[in-house]
């Protein structure tokens, strides 16, 4: 199945010169099984009493991420979910934002997983110390042992966390796809400028409503 592109990315005046280079020009093909990544939608990133939190592109992804969540559930495809804390500063990398080494915790409140999104009778739950959910974790090992072949990334932020995440997918040789709708940041410039790079290089960009297609198509040729 193609899952197509169209019309979801802003036209980026570069585009032209990227594509005369050949950037793009490759679809992925979805493959034999999904499995979905939810990175860091945390009370800290969706809450906005929390100085991090309530961004609209963020909550606007929240709400389509749990559509997509749901149908998830009920094809029995699987998902991790993630949240990115510490226990203490010592652990922390290098971060150059005050919130972050201020309430990243794993006592304080702002890294309990947002409720909509989290299922803990289905989800695997992980805690990750970096930018991306495949690193220092057991996400690769988990979806290796379900046979996931293909990486919906979904969560906030894009330009830092869904980047990250995105790479690596792409570094372990996963098909990866990144719906707009179901990803967030803080503005809209830096969530369609990363996009747009990204899909010219490591993944293809799409929305919930393919995804969604991707997920009945898998279900009805997988229906035993």
């Amino acid at each position: 199945m193609t899952i197509s592109k169209h019309r979801i990315l802003r036209p980026d005046v570069t585009s032209d010169a990227y594509r005369k280079r050949g950037f793009g020009e490759v679809a992925i093909t979805p493959g034999e099984k999904p499995g979905i990544v939810v990175v860091d939608f945390q009370t800290a990133f969706t809450d906005p009493s929390y100085p991090l939190g309530g961004a609209a592109l963020v909550l606007r992804a929240l709400e389509n991420t749990a559509k997509l969540l749901e149908a998830a559930r009920r094809f029995d495809i699987p998902v991790v979910n993630s949240t990115i804390s510490y226990t203490h500063e010592r652990e922390m990398p290098y971060w150059k934002i005050k919130a972050v080494r201020e309430t990243f915790f794993h006592d304080h409140p702002g890294s309990q997983f947002d409720a909509r999104i989290y299922d803990p009778n289905y989800d695997v739950a992980v805690r990750k110390t970096a930018p991306s959910i495949f690193f220092g974790t057991n996400v690769s090992s988990y979806f290796n042992k379900e046979r996931v072949d293909t990486v919906i990334v979904t969560g906030c932020n894009t330009s830092g966390c869904i980047r990250a995440t995105a790479v690596d997918s792409f570094s372990y040789r996963y098909r990866t796809l990144v719906p707009e709708d179901c990803v967030g940041d803080v503005e809209e410039e830096p969530h369609q400028a990363n996009l747009r790079d990204m899909d010219r290089r490591y993944v293809d960009v799409t929305d919930l409503a393919r995804c969604l297609d991707y997920f009945r198509d898998w279900h009805r040729r997988n229906r035993r």
